[in-house]
């Protein structure tokens, strides 16, 4: 692609500023929280949107819907929008996720979180960043083509997914169970993550281990714990003995920040609603990022193993489940999507990109797991998740003008 046509792409990417915003607003309108998150889940976000995109010139888009009673409709919306290349030898694809997480605690937000507002030249709103600055700057990149007549080099497709944030059993797993949109040589790049010069490619994650812990003892009154056995106690103890894993799974791997194992408690379940009762029940949460030289069965053993102990030592019962586990490869170094995409980084903003692992758990985990290499990578702040979450619009635009690069290669 010669440099014309490039500065060109770049100036329809720069005008379309305000349009950019005027997404974010739209999309940011939609609380699409999964039912786990006490929402209806993403049909009216994707119904906006896949409207939005038909009224601005892409048009060709598939929906491969997942069923979900919870939800409404009864559907968890995955949509594939088309933009046909110069050669359909390979597809490169660009995934970004519908829903987003809750508000958390309202009393720490300055702004509405559902309602975006602009300031000093950031976008702040829940989901603004974590996933549709992503989304916003490939439907930009993508529009830059549609609008000034160029045709890309490959195919483009934008997979639009539901259900990221609580698992990707609707989203990407459903995809990839039920249907065959990917080919072994198709570029995949997640805008899902990264750093704040747009330089990290993450090519490989950890396996991620979630735990949810319950304890049954004996309940009783405060004053006679002879008489009971404490869930809650023996909960806590087992939580520190979990977290303490991490010296039996220490290795240390530098790609990864941090470079070891974490055990973590998280979530915790109510359980009496007065101070003077001893609890007979309890429940807990455990996120663990455990480093790839180690695999889910070796750290279920020891979990199971301390579960054992907690229970000889304080006369509960204790069982568990795992609501995600998952393992996957990593996508070499030296693959045409890591190559590529480090060449537009290069090309776009005259910077050398490196390649990372990560702790947190993205789509492209299972991507890997099915035989397809995938590149994680964006230009952001890391608001994900935080109170006042915001994206740049200065970080928009770069995005975009990557892509751009990325689909004339």
């Amino acid at each position: 692609m010669n440099e014309i046509t490039v500065q060109k792409l770049f100036d329809s990417i720069d005008s379309s500023e305000r349009e950019m915003v005027a997404l974010e607003k739209l999309l940011t309108g939609y609380p699409a929280l999964a039912p786990e998150n006490g929402g209806k889940g993403e049909a009216q976000k994707c119904a906006a949107l896949v409207k939005w995109l038909a009224e601005n010139g892409l048009t060709d888009a598939v929906h491969y819907d997942s069923p979900d009673c919870r939800a409404e409709q009864g559907i968890r919306p995955n949509v594939v929008v088309t933009i046909p290349g110069a050669s359909d030898d390979y597809a490169v694809w660009v995934m970004a996720h519908l829903d987003v997480v809750p508000v958390g605690d309202r009393t720490l937000w300055h702004t509405d979180p559902w309602t975006v507002t602009e300031k000093d030249g950031k976008l702040y709103g829940r989901g603004v960043e974590d996933n549709q600055q992503g989304l916003v700057s490939a439907v930009f990149a993508a529009l830059a083509y549609v609008k000034n007549g160029i045709v890309p080099a490959h195919t483009v497709k934008l997979l639009f997914m539901a259900d990221e944030e609580v698992g990707s059993v609707y989203g990407i797993k459903y995809l990839l169970k039920n249907y065959t949109l990917f080919r072994p040589g198709d570029i995949i790049i997640i805008p899902d993550g990264g750093d704040s010069r747009g330089e990290t490619i993450e090519v490989a994650e950890k396996n991620i281990l979630w735990l949810r812990v319950h304890v049954a003892g004996k309940q009783t009154h405060g004053s006679r714990p002879d008489t009971g056995r404490n869930a809650c106690l023996a909960a806590d103890a087992l939580a520190v003995s979990l977290h303490d894993m991490m010296s039996v799974f220490n290795r240390h791997d530098s790609l990864f920040e941090p470079d070891y194992s974490t055990f973590e408690p998280t979530m915790r379940s109510a359980n009496v609603e007065s101070i003077n009762i001893i609890p007979g029940e309890d429940t807990f949460c455990m996120d663990c990022r455990i480093l790839p030289c180690y695999t889910i069965k070796e750290v279920l053993a020891e979990v199971r193993r301390r579960c054992d102990e907690t229970e000889r030592k304080y006369g509960v019962k204790i069982d568990f489940t795992t609501p995600q586990a998952g393992e996957s490869p990593a996508t070499p170094v030296d693959a045409p999507v890591v190559i590529k995409l480090a060449a537009a980084i290069k090309k776009a903003h005259g910077i050398t990109a490196k390649t990372i692992g990560i702790g947190g758990g993205t789509v492209g985990a299972e991507l890997r797991a099915h035989g397809f290499n995938a590149a994680v990578w964006s230009t952001l702040d890391d608001m994900a998740h935080q109170p006042d979450e915001y994206c740049t619009l200065s970080n928009l635009r770069a995005d975009a003008r990557t892509m751009a690069v990325l689909f004339g290669e």
